[in-house]
């Protein structure tokens, strides 16, 4: 893939410092691909609204002005952007935030994080409002949501940002999960100029192959009835993976170190053939009907795309307790349907008429500029960017696969992982789930280890990471750079991180 690398200039005219005396005098900046709308003072605690992921209350942010504008890079782009800038206590830096799903919100509650941390903060809704549509059959929009619309707010920002305060950003930042964290490599991927660090959670990177893989699998749940496996018998699929490998890291505590070290045939789980009914059917939640290891082994399993040989990624064992009624999470099974339906021009598209061989090859050729899949990071490593990624091993919505397989591809691409790492690290989280939750240490904090490696030049061997339950932190553990694992030493708390070592 070619890398894109778009110039700052012209996309502002001037704005002189003494004209951005003021908040609302920003409405006054002429924009060459689009419009300021609004230029809004904000006095502390009058922002009471909520929005984004999460609904959470906003009403507890300082002053900041809230600067809205539409861009439109090409005549059918409508790129909606959000730039908050602190009053006072600028950090003197960005962070771009990222959303979820097809992208169609500006996503307030994110950026209420970003100013609570000093930052100027930005969001777009990728050119669109809602979910898949219509839209995604137009280029330009499409284009928009794949990759341009975070480039643009990018520059746009740093625009808004030298108007406002008199000076560029010292440091700019992207953060986002899932649909964010896919936003997030392709800023680094395509535009290696627009951000110092970035910090990629659960990205879904390689999103056709997570749209198909999905589909794939509820076919498998459909197809045949004798084949669904009841949400019931989940603990019991769960309670074998960890009694084969919970204690592979040195501590039985409920969570994998690492899935890819773990061997799991659900067959051991296969009912004895005297407690199988005349329909084949068994009322006993704690062993599988071969039908039903089937469909299991399905779900782990990571068949490769014919024509690219690339793996289109299973779910990882240990993440059982996570699976729905029809395996993947229902976003995920969303997605897939959606995205077949692009693919297919058909908006009445079904699982049934899915064909693996032949879909995953026509969803990549027609929808490959969703992925975020070149591994040449060359430009962005060499400009000094640091890119912290991280995803939970209980993931049902996007295979944690998806985030090894890609580091590793680009670890062979760019002659080792020596080459790699001062610029690109992976953390995997045990037990974590879709950007957070599950039964694992879910709690740390990415953006501060990634403010440390870009201004501290002090580089994340690993990362606090705590358990919080109920307000208490009842575990700690390290989150180590991948391909390392937490392992324990052997004495004192299985709780306490001072306890294991990476390696």
């Amino acid at each position: 893939m070619k890398t894109l690398i778009a110039a700052t200039a012209g996309l502002f005219l001037a704005v002189s410092t003494a004209d951005a005396a003021t908040c609302e005098s920003l409405s006054s900046a002429k924009l060459t691909n689009g419009t300021i709308t609004s230029a809004v003072s904000v006095a502390a605690g009058e922002l009471k609204q909520t929005g984004g992921r999460g609904g959470a209350a906003l009403a507890d942010l300082p002053a900041f002005c809230r600067v809205a504008a539409t861009l439109t890079p090409t005549k059918e782009s409508d790129i909606k952007i959000e730039v908050w800038l602190p009053m006072a206590g600028w950090n003197g830096k960005l962070q771009a935030v990222g959303n979820g799903g097809w992208n169609g919100n500006i996503d307030t509650n994110a950026l209420a994080g970003a100013v609570r941390r000093g930052y100027a903060g930005t969001s777009t809704d990728t050119g669109h409002t809602g979910g898949a549509g219509p839209w995604m059959q137009n280029p330009e929009k499409l284009a928009d949501w794949a990759y341009r619309s975070v480039h643009e707010t990018a520059v746009a920002a740093k625009a808004l940002i030298n108007a406002f305060y008199g000076e560029a950003p010292k440091f700019s930042y992207f953060t986002g999960c899932s649909a964010g964290g896919r936003q997030a490599m392709v800023a680094a991927q395509r535009y290696p100029a627009d951000f110092d660090g970035i910090v990629a959670g659960s990205p879904g990177l390689d999103w056709t192959s997570r749209a198909i893989s999905a589909v794939r699998v509820q076919q498998a749940f459909e197809r045949d009835p004798a084949g669904k496996v009841p949400a019931a018998k989940f603990a019991a699929i769960n309670a074998a993976v960890m009694n084969a490998c919970d204690a592979n890291d040195g501590v039985k505590d409920g969570v994998l170190e690492n899935p890819k070290a773990c061997k799991f045939d659900p067959a051991v789980l296969a009912c004895p053939s005297t407690s199988l009914g005349a329909g084949k059917g068994t009322p006993d939640n704690s062993c599988l009907t071969p039908a039903e290891i089937q469909t299991v082994r399905a779900i782990y399993a990571s068949p490769a795309n014919p024509k690219s040989k690339r793996e289109i990624a299973g779910l990882a064992v240990g993440s059982e307790a996570n699976w729905t009624d029809l395996g993947w999470s229902g976003p995920a099974r969303s997605t897939g349907l959606e995205l077949m339906r692009f693919v297919a021009n058909d908006p009445q598209w079904t699982v049934a008429q899915f064909n693996f061989d032949a879909d995953v090859v026509r969803a990549e050729d027609k929808a490959g500029i969703m992925n975020a899949l070149d591994t040449n990071l060359k430009p962005f490593f060499d400009r000094g960017g640091r890119l912290i990624s991280y995803h939970g091993w209980n993931d049902p919505q996007i295979s944690p696969l998806n985030a090894t397989q890609y580091y590793d591809r680009v670890v062979k691409a760019m002659g080792g992982a020596n080459r790699v790492s001062s610029n690109y690290r992976l953390f995997m989280v045990p037990g974590m789930a879709h950007c957070g939750g599950g039964t694992g240490t879910s709690t740390f904090d990415m953006l501060t280890a990634l403010e440390q490696w870009v201004e501290g030049k002090k580089a994340p061997d690993s990362i606090p990471a705590s358990r919080v339950e109920k307000g208490a932190t009842i575990r700690t553990r390290p989150l180590c750079a991948y391909p390392q694992v937490a392992s324990y030493k052997g004495s004192g708390s299985t709780d306490d991180a001072a306890n294991f070592v990476c390696k």
